[in-house]
């Protein structure tokens, strides 16, 4: 699984770093959330996926 990020529709609402702390992240320094792993083992699928549903403008995306 990897994990991307839109940042040109990311708008730092912080959701997806509720969801999944360990992959998500808010940088002072920056206009968008920061991915810590861009590639999560399997068994952090479900709280990587939750974090994207939970994004209100849809930014994070999710490859297999």
């Amino acid at each position: 699984m990897k994990v991307i990020v839109d940042t040109d529709r990311c708008e730092l609402h912080g959701e997806c770093t509720i969801a999944a702390p360990d992959v998500f992240e808010i940088e002072d320094d920056k206009e968008w959330v920061t991915v810590l792993d861009a590639q999560p083992g399997e068994d952090r699928r479900k709280a990587v996926e939750e974090a994207a549903m939970m994004c209100p403008v849809a930014a994070i995306l999710i490859e297999d």
